[in-house]
């Protein structure tokens, strides 16, 4: 009888610690998990063609009423990310924007309006021949896990006309299947970075120093 009960004991504990090990390696955390099990870092690569990056530039000045805000399209971007798909970090995102691919896509703008745009934009604004890519590293990612998807803080470095600023970009994170996709919104003051903005009306009609930018940003597995 005492065999049977330490026998039936020690298979409560097994099968209880088999429980710990299924729950910590299947459910994705954020914070320290019981178990030192963790699944290896997945290699993403950033795919354009189905993504999305907008840069939003309003007027300002006496008279901005004459202007028009822009609405700017990043065309030619690429970069990894690396996650692990039970804890946020360690994770990382690289990416690289081509500065002479950004394109005005406002409405209000006719076609040779917006020719002349993109011309200031590549020559006069972000001097793209001079510092042709804007780059974003990460150093750090927090974060937590919220209705099956990730509320995540992107802490990283941004090389944009040539200076380096360090900023945090919120995102929402979630992954399906083989692919990952980030959804957010940040500002930069483009004025931290030396940009200059063309005017109109003799100064009368200017960008503002504050940027939008938003982005809805689709990786596949590698």
């Amino acid at each position: 009888m005492k065999v049977l009960a330490t026998s039936f004991f020690a298979a409560l504990v097994l099968t209880f610690a088999g429980v710990l090990f299924w729950m910590n390696a299947t459910a994705p955390t954020q914070a320290k998990t019981v178990s030192t099990f963790s699944f290896p870092a997945v290699h993403y690569r950033i795919d354009a063609g189905r993504s999305k990056f907008m840069v939003h530039a309003a007027r300002s000045g006496p008279a901005w009423f004459k202007g028009h805000s822009h609405e700017i399209a990043v065309r030619d971007f690429s970069g990894d990310v690396e996650l692990s798909l039970d804890v946020l970090n360690p994770a990382s995102l690289q990416m690289t924007i081509r500065a002479d691919s950004l394109e005005e896509t406002g409405a209000v703008f006719t076609p040779e309006q917006k020719e002349i745009i993109n011309k200031e934009l590549d020559e006069i604004v972000l001097e793209a021949a001079k510092y042709p890519e804007i780059t974003f590293k990460s150093t750090q990612v927090k974060g937590e896990l919220k209705n099956g998807r990730f509320e995540v803080k992107i802490g990283g470095d941004i090389t944009l006309h040539g200076v380096t600023k360090h900023v945090v970009i919120p995102a929402t994170v979630s992954v399906s299947g083989d692919e990952i996709r980030a959804v957010g919104k940040f500002e930069l003051n483009r004025k931290h970075f030396n940009v200059n903005a063309t005017n109109a009306f003799h100064g009368l009609v200017r960008v503002k120093h504050e940027l939008k930018f938003t982005f809805d940003i689709v990786a596949r597995k590698v």
